[in-house]
């Protein structure tokens, strides 16, 4: 029942409401008022009804509050309308996991121009399937067009969707499908945030999981697929959410979704040492450079360290500062692998050097002189484990006096006889190329000799390379078969020596 100051007046109420797609049952005129030194605010109601998808929904009432102004004006009345609680405006099909884009710290960031949130449909709950296919809306609605009304900031259920410059607080917004069964229980999807390119932070993957869906709620299970917590203040990579489909439909951030996005490396390591190579007896320092990239500090700072084999940690050479001040540092061993733990908070943007030596044993020479180490720590702002690594230095191991590697010497000579051996009037053959097993290249002196020093023991293999020799071709052998080829297979003893001789012959025409 709504009572009128005049005709006039019904006639602007009565537009007004069908604005918003309204029938009115009954409107009942009442006696004019006459004009008073204050005019009284009259408080109008109205009841309606619509359908929607053949459904019929109805409301308990609509308040409109007119302004206060002279009953017998010809301005037209002002209304500020107040819907019930109970009211729905939307499609009743569609809600939205929603939510915000923040930093790592929970803070809004200075521009969000280039970022875009994209819905995936996903086969397995790990990897990235086909975009879903949204229903597309409009904002505002227009009414009879067969599309439903959408949600701001994301008015055209865009998918994926790009964020502007004009978005302050970096919100966005998507809306699910019940008639296309994109809230069926056990419907999976990957949301995925894509700064751009020239961000540092990193992309963001994060599992929506539907649990249950009702016509009043719906509960999704969320899980962060990067295993970086999910939001500021909360260390948890999962959790529950219900919410109701109600509020689905006039809540921005529904799900709480707000992901931070985070600079991928938080903290770095790196590792060297005082040279590339070394041997048994000498002493190495090794420098650790220990870098906190975020804006937060960082607890629990533990370093460890695995030693190749044969590197002995020196417990009492183990330095560490930050800012140039000595800060203190508990050392544990527990075979090769060294443990430093840093009994100090490490403050944003700062760096801590370590420097710690190691001297090399006699079994160094069976290792392979590669050093790693690994860096964890705990954010101050949200508590969540981060870690980095590994930092690696190769290390370069000579034997030393305990080398049991051997020499090879040859020659590369005119052989006139065919027996192998060079006799006094048979020449050597200069720049002649040969090419040992292990990849090493030789060539020979002005003599036609070459040597070379701490080669492996064991069976070595050369190789004559014919086409350093124009002019010349493998000379024949009369008395051993083996050497009719371009190759020589030698035993060369630890510590030994031995021989490794080619003959060559002028090709025809030659020498003449």
């Amino acid at each position: 029942m709504l009572r009128l100051q005049s005709r006039r007046h019904l006639y602007y109420l009565t537009k007004y409401l069908q604005l918003f797609g309204l029938t009115i049952f009954g409107v009942t005129q009442v006696n004019v008022v006459r004009a008073i030194d204050t005019p009284p605010e009259i408080i109008n109601k109205a009841q309606y009804t619509y359908v929607v998808d053949a459904t019929e929904y109805s409301t308990a009432g609509v308040i409109i509050n007119q302004e206060k102004t002279d009953p017998f004006s010809l301005e037209p009345l002002l209304f500020n309308i107040q819907a019930s609680t109970n009211q729905i405006i939307n499609n009743p099909r569609l809600i939205d996991p929603a939510g915000g884009i923040t930093g790592c710290n929970g803070e809004i960031l200075a521009s969000y121009e280039g970022f875009s949130v994209g819905l995936y449909e996903t086969p397995d709950r790990l990897r990235l399937g086909n975009l879903v296919a949204l229903t597309p809306t409009e904002v505002p609605d227009l009414p009879n067009n067969g599309v439903p009304e959408g949600l701001t900031p994301n008015r055209q259920n865009s998918n994926p969707y790009a964020l502007t410059i004009g978005n302050a607080t970096g919100q966005y917004n998507f809306l699910l499908d019940r008639s296309r069964g994109q809230q069926n229980i056990g419907k999976s999807y990957i949301l995925v945030i894509k700064p751009p390119a020239s961000s540092p932070y990193g992309e963001r993957q994060i599992l929506l999981d539907i649990l249950s869906s009702t016509s009043t709620e719906i509960t999704f299970n969320v899980t962060s697929l990067d295993n970086q917590a999910l939001a500021n203040g909360n260390a948890a990579t999962t959790q529950t959410i219900t919410t109701p489909i109600q509020e689905l439909n006039t809540t921005l951030s529904l799900l709480g979704l707000n992901v931070g996005v985070c600079n991928p490396q938080t903290f770095q390591i790196i590792k060297s040492a005082d040279r590339a190579a070394a041997e048994p007896g000498d002493t190495v320092v090794y420098r650790l450079v220990l870098k906190n990239l975020s804006l937060t500090t960082i607890g629990t700072l533990v370093v460890t360290d695995t030693l190749p084999l044969g590197l002995q940690l020196q417990p009492n050479a183990v330095k560490a500062k930050q800012d140039n001040l000595d800060i203190p540092v508990t050392v544990t061993q527990n075979g090769r692998v060294a443990t430093f733990r840093f009994n100090t908070i490490f403050d944003p943007r700062k760096i801590i050097n370590v420097a710690y030596a190691a001297t090399l044993t006699p079994d160094a020479v069976r290792g392979t002189g590669r050093n790693s180490a690994i860096m964890t720590g705990i954010r101050g702002d949200n508590n969540t484990a981060i870690t980095d690594g590994p930092a690696i230095h190769q290390l370069q191991i000579r034997q030393g006096i305990l080398s049991d590697s051997g020499t090879i010497i040859g020659r590369v000579f005119v052989d006139k006889n065919f027996d192998g051996e060079q006799q006094p009037n048979e020449p050597g053959i200069p720049n002649a190329v040969i090419f040992l097993d292990d990849g090493n290249k030789i060539t020979t002196d002005v003599n036609g000799l070459f040597s070379v020093k701490g080669a492996s023991n064991g069976y070595r293999t050369g190789v004559l390379d014919l086409s350093s020799l124009p002019g010349y071709t493998l000379a024949p052998n009369l008395y051993f078969k083996e050497r009719n080829s371009q190759s020589r297979l030698v035993k060369l003893a630890p510590s030994g020596l031995v021989r490794m001789n080619f003959g060559v012959t002028p090709t025809a025409g030659e020498g003449k």
